[in-house]
């Protein structure tokens, strides 16, 4: 019998398409304890980037050489948006007065 899975879980709103992945990532539960204090200290970070690493090697195997390439691709885009999104949010943060001394 073959065995049925669940609907995938979709990556973008379909009206807007803005990409949903940093919505489910605020649900995740190592991320909610995380940010709890209002800061990421370095064991929190280290923690992360283990889960990460044990869920890229877990699927990678089971990627064909395309699929590899594209989710490569993606994961690449994914990070780069992530950076460029941190550092807009850091520069509208800056205020916007010059210093007149």
């Amino acid at each position: 019998m073959a065995k049925a899975h669940a609907p995938k879980t979709p990556w973008f709103d379909p009206s807007s398409e803005s990409p949903l992945l940093q919505e489910y990532a605020r649900k995740l539960d190592s991320f909610v304890d995380a940010v709890a204090d209002g800061r990421v200290d370095s064991g929190e970070l280290e923690a992360q980037e283990r889960r990460l690493v044990t869920l890229m090697k877990e699927v990678e195997p089971m990627l064909s050489p395309e699929a590899h390439d594209k989710v490569t691709e993606l994961l690449c885009e994914v990070t780069a948006y992530d950076l460029m999104n941190m550092l807009h949010m850091a520069g509208r943060a800056r205020p916007q007065t010059k210093f007149r001394g």
